[in-house]
């Protein structure tokens, strides 16, 4: 089968490359629209279609099909939600190592605005932070939470806006979902070394394969690195290892049990700089090198089941066990105390966690006479189990012109200010209703959550309790104007507990209205999307107290444009454009009324080009890649005091072929070395990470 796309007209190609995001061909499809005759059909009988056969996700930028949105598996075009995906093709050519920087080239999606801390993912979708869950079962807040390693997944699925219909607990702006890589029964085999910025040395293997005709299959990823990091005395080294089996005795069922390790020795946070007007070296370092730690240690085991009983029943259920510990130890600045003199704080944090999280669920499909239904019905229980001390205490003040350090905290001899021992199950029941008809598809859902939690403070001994019954619902239609043109328009709500006890949960609502765009011509996918979303009982934490404050009620409406498009088999292109309107509608003194959300920048935007020259004799495959960020002012906090300045990022990958199963690839983050202050806080400031190369030799046989 041939699977080159046919050629398209030069005008397309300049309308593209031109207009760098999804605006041009939506024109285009418009009018492609409009000389559609009243006889085409869409034929709505098959929900996954690739654009091209047997691709996957490490061999294309663009994806087809999504499991998020509205808990049913979907066409992309069918979903009446707002998804980008960011392939594990996407992520290897432009070298992302973070979940920040997996993200950096998503539209609504704000990325780096603490600066070079590596205590956790720090991102918000539509103005608001996010909760992340790997195979549709959630994890957390990232906000706090464990940083993810982005070598274990296949896929990262953005899904934006207000929907805890199909994941439960969710922030108004949207989540991000992670598809864990596990076996296919086809082989794999993958291997990769890279050094690069800082000393860092890395080797990483992925494979995989069948054992031999039996109905088992294996995959075995892993990862090691041993690097340093930007600032002087601090390490940034990880280990990884995830080991999956799958058994399929017959087409109709599969059972997978997937096990993964996580470590990591990193350093927190460039302790920030003096914010006296000056631009520091980022390797300045004023904390101290005794006390400047990360620590990850986490282990997890998934359990997926899935069976088709035929008649167009079929059973999935996904569990999860997850044990793990971490923590971080640093010393922060805060103001100036003499023209040379800065003051200090350690700041410390020690966690345990031990959770389990359950989903099953029954699907059904039936054809009602010319209209096609989908009903998933399902059940899922959640129990977290986290312990969690901090410590703050003031440190020596240190000279930033010449610094000498004093020594580091020992914790075991320091009064912690807060340690609370936390339980929280949640049981669930939820519906999803698709019907889809001619060129409409309707779908709808309503979940139901019980939230039990508990609190000790070990300190003073006091135990509170608190709960609560909340049910969200989402309703949303989708037109197939044509087969490649789908319009849609969708009302979702959110709902997250809140940070305190005895304070109603935070809950929000959407309206969101969208155009989705496939050319049968190149393999692409253009979106577009407005939408109007509100958050009450709002909560956020304060950036310079680190303390969580209540807001009441905000609002953010914006516009999300976004491209990705495999033009030809040499030239990519990725594109994204957001505008976002934010403004605290009432908060609870008052005096930030009207204000913007803090680190919410206005404008924001990305393209991404990348561009194939084939070998010739002895010449291998050169692959190019140019990619740029632009991130709006900002400002630090919603008090409006503060304001970051606009920016411009630019990232570059150039990749050779030496065989056609080897390749040596150069991707720099920050190819111009571009500093600036990216947060402030404690009267010191964050500067954005630096510029970082890296070189990777990878094969494959």
């Amino acid at each position: 089968m041939n699977t080159k796309p046919p050629a398209m007209p030069r005008s397309t190609h300049a309308c593209l490359l031109l207009a760098g995001s999804a605006s041009c061909a939506l024109l285009a499809a418009a009018a492609a629209a409009h000389a559609q005759t009243a006889d085409d059909v869409v034929d709505l009988g098959t929900i996954f279609i690739d654009s091209v056969a047997g691709s996957t996700d490490g061999e294309t930028i663009v994806v087809n099909q999504v499991s998020s949105g509205s808990g049913l598996p979907n066409d992309i075009l069918e979903s009446s939600a707002s998804i980008s995906v960011v392939t594990s093709k996407e992520i290897e050519d432009r070298g992302a190592e973070t979940t920040e920087e997996v993200l950096q080239y998503t539209s609504g999606v704000a990325t780096d605005y603490y600066g070079r801390d590596d205590r956790f993912d720090y991102f918000k979708i539509r103005g608001y932070d996010a909760y992340t869950y790997r195979d549709g079962l959630f994890i957390g807040e990232n906000f706090g939470g464990v940083r993810e390693e982005p070598f274990a997944f296949d896929r990262v699925e953005v899904l934006k806006g207000a929907n805890s219909t199909a994941f439960g607990v969710a922030d108004p702006g949207g989540a991000v979902n992670f598809i864990t890589k596990s076996p296919t029964g086809e082989r794999l085999r993958y291997v990769y070394g890279t050094v690069g910025s800082f000393e860092r040395k890395e080797v990483g293997f992925d494979l995989g394969d069948n054992f031999g005709d039996s109905a088992f299959s294996w995959r075995l990823t892993g990862k090691a690195k041993d690097a340093e990091a930007e600032t002087d005395d601090s390490n940034d080294d990880e280990g990884f290892l995830l080991g999956g089996l799958a058994w399929r005795p017959s087409d109709a069922t599969t059972i997978s049990l997937v096990y993964d390790k996580l470590y990591r020795d990193g350093y927190p946070n460039s302790s920030g700089y003096p914010a006296n007007g000056d631009a520091f070296d980022r390797d300045l370092f004023l904390g101290e090198p005794g006390f400047n730690y990360l620590d990850t240690d986490r282990d997890t085991l998934t359990l997926k089941v899935e069976h088709e009983f035929g008649g167009g029943l079929e059973f999935g259920s996904t569990a999860r066990w997850t044990d793990g510990t971490g923590g971080f130890g640093y010393v922060f600045l805060g103001a100036t105390t003499s023209e040379t003199d800065v003051s200090r704080f350690y700041f410390a944090n020690d966690a345990a966690f031990e959770n389990f999280v359950g989903d099953a669920h029954l699907l059904y499909r039936a054809d009602l006479g010319g209209m096609q239904s989908r009903t998933l019905a399902g059940v899922e229980y959640r129990d977290n189990h986290r312990d969690n001390v901090l410590w703050y205490t003031p440190a020596d003040d240190i000279d930033f012109t010449d610094p000498t350090y004093t020594g580091g905290l020992d914790l075991d001899e320091t009064t912690p200010f807060q340690s609370t021992t936390n339980d929280t199950q949640v049981a669930s029941v939820y519906l999803q209703q698709e019907v889809a008809w001619d060129r409409v598809i309707a779908q709808v859902g309503l979940r139901h959550d019980r939230i039990d939690a508990e609190q000790t403070d070990n300190l003073s001994g006091v135990e509170t309790e608190g709960a609560f019954d909340e049910t969200t619902a989402r309703a949303g239609l989708t037109y197939r104007l044509t087969p490649n043109l789908s319009l849609y328009g969708s009302y979702a709500e959110s709902a997250v507990p809140a940070s305190a006890f005895g304070v109603e949960p935070e809950r929000g609502k959407q309206l969101e209205a969208g155009v989705k765009y496939r050319p049968d011509a190149m393999r692409a996918l253009f979106t577009a999307s407005v939408y109007d979303l509100r958050k009450f009982n709002q909560t956020v934490t304060d950036a310079d107290t680190l303390l969580p404050e209540t807001i009441g009620e905000s609002q953010v409406r914006g516009i999300d444009l976004e491209a990705k498009a495999e033009l030809t088999d040499g030239l990519s292109v990725i594109a994204a454009y957001s505008y976002l309107d934010s403004e605290i509608v009432e908060s609870d003194n008052g005096t930030n009324n009207g204000n913007s959300l803090g680190s919410v920048p206005r404008h924001s935007g990305a393209l991404w080009i990348g561009y194939a020259v084939p070998g010739r004799g002895a010449i291998g495959d050169v692959d190019l890649g140019l990619g740029a960020r632009y991130i709006g002012e900002y400002w630090t906090s919603d008090a409006n005091i503060d304001e970051i300045e606009s920016s411009w990022i630019v990232d570059a990958a150039l990749g050779y072929g030496l065989t056609d199963t080897t390749e040596m690839r150069l991707n720099v983050s920050n190819l111009l070395d571009e500093q600036h202050v990216a947060q402030k806080g404690f009267s010191a400031n964050y500067y954005n990470p630096g510029r970082e190369v890296a070189l990777t030799l990878s094969h494959t046989w």
